[in-house]
């Protein structure tokens, strides 16, 4: 491990609303409110404006309409999210060898070994400069050591600015701030250390590692080297061709179309499950078939980010029902999702209502409980049951292993 990283972590400042602006500059300066627009919608995304009436991302809409009321409502367009998206992504591909897209709006970069050549601040800040005036996209970065001291030194800098916490300096940094900018520390953890009248980090630092092992378990070690800028975790380099597939071989070739459909519907119902399990988008979705002669087929569209089944499962079927030909025997089905990034549900929210989002927060629970088809659409009723496999830990599901071309 070199001992002499240096880290940037990017994020871009208010990410939907940025980009509305950018497209209606009368939307400036004003509080501005992203997600579903009717009383059942959430908030997905807020300008600065908005927070100062007490507002924040996954409040209800009804709520933040009430806080603000002459706050602008959109109902938001994550295609257009995801181009600004991708620009950036280019810029900061052409710039940098290693970096890590770890959301539609957020970044880790590798400069360690650039400061011979430089100097790795000077390089940040060149890179935001760029994407600035290549986007017109306000962006803020930290840069330190590590991904979680660079985390909370971006959470800092914003809106729209840059810090950098020199080697050494990370305690000192830290000390002074709340718990709660901990990465990792949510609203449950929060309350718990406030419980114990723990509301700095510099709190955290005076304790011994054991007491915090023994009040949160391997959280609390976690949480205790986190709030001491300890954090060995490398920068993954991102790649735009991460997918997750399944596919079923049928043992007797078929024109079955119920039987078809039901199996296409189990399989991808399933697929999506697992994105919002790894807490993964996909923006490209692909359908594949093999007839009786061996002949494959298989066709692809790109969609705006999402983990939703209302958005993904009609793709799906309309891909299939292009490709499918009447009167063909049927030998393999297969569906692919690809170019993933980290996002969960956050930038389906505009789309919405809270109704939509506790239905899939309850089906996922469910799920995890008694397994994966324990909550299945009628349609996917037919298909054998699907193996519990999680896609981001690497190789082909159990069961389908053998399926493969």
């Amino acid at each position: 491990m070199n001992n002499n990283r240096a880290i940037v972590h990017m994020d871009l400042d208010t990410f939907f609303v940025s980009c509305e602006r950018l497209l209606d500059s009368k939307l400036n300066n004003k509080p501005v409110l992203i997600g579903g627009t009717s009383d059942r919608g959430v908030v997905a995304a807020c300008s600065y404006e908005a927070r100062t009436f007490g507002i924040h991302s996954a409040m209800p809409m009804r709520l933040a309409k009430q806080l603000c009321p002459e706050a602008i409502v959109l109902r938001g367009n994550s295609g257009i999210y995801s181009k600004f998206s991708n620009q950036v992504t280019d810029v900061i591909k052409e710039s940098v060898p290693l970096y890590e897209k770890t959301s539609v709006d957020e970044f880790y970069i590798d400069l360690t070994g650039m400061d011979k050549f430089f100097g790795c601040h000077q390089l940040a800040s060149e890179i935001r400069k760029k994407i600035i005036n290549e986007t017109g996209l306000p962006i803020s970065f930290g840069l330190s050591a590590n991904k979680t001291v660079s985390k909370i030194a971006t959470g800092e800098a914003k809106p729209n600015n840059e810090i950098r916490v020199l080697k050494g300096s990370e305690k000192p940094f830290l000390s002074p701030l709340s718990v709660r900018k901990i990465p990792m520390v949510g609203e449950v953890t929060y309350r718990s250390l406030c419980d114990l009248g723990i509301k700095q980090i510099k709190t955290i630092q005076e304790m011994p590692i054991e007491m915090m092992a023994k009040v949160f378990g391997k959280n609390g070690q976690m949480i205790w080297k986190k709030a001491n800028g300890i954090d060995n975790s490398p920068v993954v380099q991102y790649t735009e061709r991460k997918s997750i597939s399944t596919e079923r071989t049928f043992n007797k070739d078929t024109t079955d179309i119920k039987k078809l459909e039901g199996i296409i519907t189990a399989m991808a119902e399933n697929l999506i499950y697992q994105l919002r399990r790894g807490n993964k988008l996909t923006s490209c979705v692909t359908f594949k078939i093999r007839y009786s002669d061996f002949q494959t087929y298989t066709m692809q569209r790109k969609i705006p980010f999402s983990s939703s089944d209302h958005n993904i499962l009609p793709v799906v079927m309309e891909l299939y029902k292009k490709l499918y030909q009447r009167r063909l025997l049927v030998r393999l089905v297969g569906v692919r999702y690809s170019h993933l990034v980290e996002g969960g549900q956050q930038i389906d929210l505009f789309q919405d209502c809270d109704k939509i989002m506790n239905l899939y927060q309850a089906m996922d629970k469910m799920r995890e409980r008694y397994g994966d088809r324990a909550v299945i659409k009628a349609s996917g009723m037919g298909a054998k049951s699907i193996s519990r496999w999680n896609p981001f830990n690497g190789g082909p599901p159990p069961l389908l292993a053998n399926r493969r071309q």
